[in-house]
């Protein structure tokens, strides 16, 4: 297969850990033989689990996923801080753990809802295009703007030998080795963690990935049928069907003329050929993002389908 193959898709891989999400994501592009890749949403290399990435021309929806929940499982290490929040960093403070489950129990439901989050010097956020934890690195520290975010869920799983687990539903750009770190200094105890597995993310599931020992055993044309259609990342979004005056329309940069509740739509044409995502507002529908004239995708793709997806 050619490194320069036109593959466009979305590849939903369970990263192992140990690998960045960028390592991850170059040796899946080498393996499908795509000319671009691209994820959405970093996964630490400590990490593993959930990594959807976009293949050719999916790659210009990614946005759309960036933006969906996710669901995390996570240890927890009760006793112990350390300077990255997680079992990398340099012991900070042992304390004794005194609590028991039901402590546990008591303090897990005030993290629920919506609230102020700092986010760690030691993540991939970028200031001034570089990671944070490249400053980390270098002994600086930068003053870091809260962002809200908001837990849905959160659930002990276990609990023993002073390693809690919990599963937690959260919205984009929550730091789960933050909410560790809150977790433990509202037990009294302090902690750090020690294992994170992104579980899902907007509406798939791990269940469904694929990891690269399997792709790299597979014949090269399988490794093909494990995408799914590049309309995958925007399933979220409601669908609208265009005639062909405004598909020319669109594809001209123009307006179409139809004006549906304002918002985010995936675009197909009659005959379900998935066109890319368009904004709608009082004066009609504009292109946001659209697929390259000869990559649509076809309707024998079941996400492509309006009347399955929308």
């Amino acid at each position: 297969m050619s490194p320069r193959s036109p593959v466009n898709g979305v590849l939903l891989l369970d990263k192992p850990r140990g690998l960045t999400s960028q390592q991850a994501v170059s040796r899946a592009k080498r393996l499908l033989g795509a000319a671009k890749a691209g994820h959405t949403g970093t996964l630490d290399p400590m990490a593993d689990g959930l990594l959807p990435i976009g293949l050719g021309e999916a790659t210009k929806y990614t946005r759309f996923l960036l933006d969906a929940d996710k669901i995390y499982r996570a240890s927890l290490r009760l006793g112990v801080t350390t300077s990255t929040g997680d079992a990398e960093g340099e012991m900070l403070l042992q304390r004794p753990v005194t609590v028991d489950a039901a402590a546990v129990a008591a303090v897990l439901p005030r993290f629920l809802g919506e609230q102020q989050q700092i986010p760690p010097m030691h993540s991939a956020l970028k200031v001034e295009g570089r990671p944070l934890y490249s400053y980390a690195r270098a002994g600086v520290t930068l003053e870091r703007q809260a962002r809200t975010i908001a837990i849905k869920s959160i659930q002990a799983i276990d609990f023993k030998e002073e390693i809690l687990t919990i599963r937690v539903s959260c919205s984009k750009g929550t730091y789960i080795r933050v909410l560790a770190e809150d977790i433990g200094e509202a037990l009294g105890c302090g902690a750090h963690l020690v294992a994170l597995t992104r579980e899902a993310s907007g509406g798939y599931e791990l269940s469904q990935a694929v990891n690269l020992q399997a792709l790299e055993a597979m014949p090269a044309a399988d490794r093909l049928q494990c995408l799914l259609p590049s309309d995958a990342f925007a399933v979220a979004l409601q669908s609208c069907t265009l005639d062909s005056a405004d598909c020319r329309r669109i594809g001209q940069g123009q307006l179409a003329r139809i004006t549906p509740e304002p918002g985010f739509y995936r675009l197909y044409e009659a005959n379900g050929r998935f066109l890319g995502v368009g904004e709608a507002t009082a004066e009609g529908v504009r292109a946001v993002r659209l697929m390259a004239a000869d990559e649509a995708v076809r309707p024998e793709n079941p996400l492509s389908n309006p009347q399955l997806t929308g």
